[in-house]
């Protein structure tokens, strides 16, 4: 898992309640084994018609947000099904952190798990950043998990926080098999020595 410090970018305001994990990504593409070519399908029933065709008044179809790296959204992110395919279709498209005044618990947990950053702020510093992304597309924004701070480095400044242990496997990129993998010495020696047992045993 990539490690993740801090990130500079803009962002697109999707200020939608309740959006669902099969509105994140729709279960007709759950078909996938790998993790990566989830992105093209993001918000598939709300960025396309029904031929296929760009529905031009969605967000993410604005070509001034054809950039954005971090998205803002409105209450209870990611609520629905616990498909893991939520998260790695938001990282696929290239998002690197959703802001929200709150998050689906199974979800959240799932983003932190496949590196993807979620920051809660209240509701009020939600909508403020919705309304300049609105008002300036392409504005920069930075988060800084380092420091947990959310800021646009002139007028708006806001901590964060994450339970320590997530935040350390952001930091240091470890995912659960790399946490198991910080323990492989040990875990040669048990299986060396249970081998050693066995064979013993067998003699």
């Amino acid at each position: 898992m990539k490690p993740f410090h801090k990130h500079t970018g803009s962002a697109v305001p999707l200020m939608r309640s309740n959006i669902d994990t099969d509105q994140i990504i729709p279960k007709q593409f759950l078909k996938r084994i790998e993790r990566t070519g989830y992105g093209e399908f993001l918000f598939y029933d709300w960025r396309y018609n029904s031929d296929g065709s760009l529905i031009q008044d969605f967000v993410l179809n604005d070509p001034r947000y054809s950039a954005a790296s971090i998205l803002l959204a409105g209450e209870n992110f990611g609520c629905g099904s616990s498909r893991e395919h939520a998260p790695w279709s938001l990282l696929d498209h290239g998002f690197c952190v959703v802001i929200a005044p709150r998050f689906a618990d199974i979800f959240y947990n799932n983003s932190f798990k496949n590196g993807l950053l979620l920051v809660t702020l209240d509701s009020a510093d939600v909508e403020w950043l919705a309304n300049e992304a609105a008002t300036e597309p392409g504005k920069p924004l930075t988060v800084d998990l380092e420091d947990c701070v959310v800021t646009d480095g002139q007028s708006f400044t806001r901590t964060f926080k994450v339970d320590e242990f997530r935040r350390h496997c952001l930091l240091d990129g470890l995912d659960d098999i790399g946490l198991t993998l910080q323990h492989e010495a040990a875990i040669t020696a048990y299986e060396q020595g249970r081998f050693e047992a066995q064979r013993n045993a067998a003699v």
